[in-house]
C-alpha cells in the first residue's frame, strides 16, 4: 500500500498534515508538492493536504486527525 501526500510549498495545513502523519504513526509515504503541474494543481489545488492510497484511489482530505489517519489506513481496501 503506497500512500502519497499531495501537498504545496509554504502550506501551514500542510505542515500540521505532516505533524498528524508523525501522531499517527503512518507508514512512509512519499511527498508531491502540486505547486508546478498543472493537472495536479487542478485537482488538489483547493484540497491540499491529502492523503492518496496508491493502488485503492482512496483519498482522506484535509481536515484530519489522527484517528481519522489511522482508520483510513486500517479500512479494507475495496475490490
Amino acid at each position: 500500500m503506497g500512500l502519497v501526500l499531495y501537498q504545496r510549498d509554504n502550506c501551514h495545513l500542510c505542515d500540521l498534515a505532516l505533524e498528524v502523519l508523525a501522531q499517527a504513526r503512518c507508514p512512509e509515504f512519499d511527498s508531491v508538492f502540486i505547486d508546478d503541474d498543472a493537472i495536479l494543481e487542478s485537482r488538489y489545488g483547493i484540497r491540499v493536504p491529502v492523503l492518496h492510497q496508491a493502488g485503492s484511489g482512496r483519498e482522506l482530505d484535509w481536515p484530519f486527525d489522527a484517528v481519522k489517519v489511522r482508520s483510513f489506513l486500517s479500512a479494507p481496501v475495496p475490490g
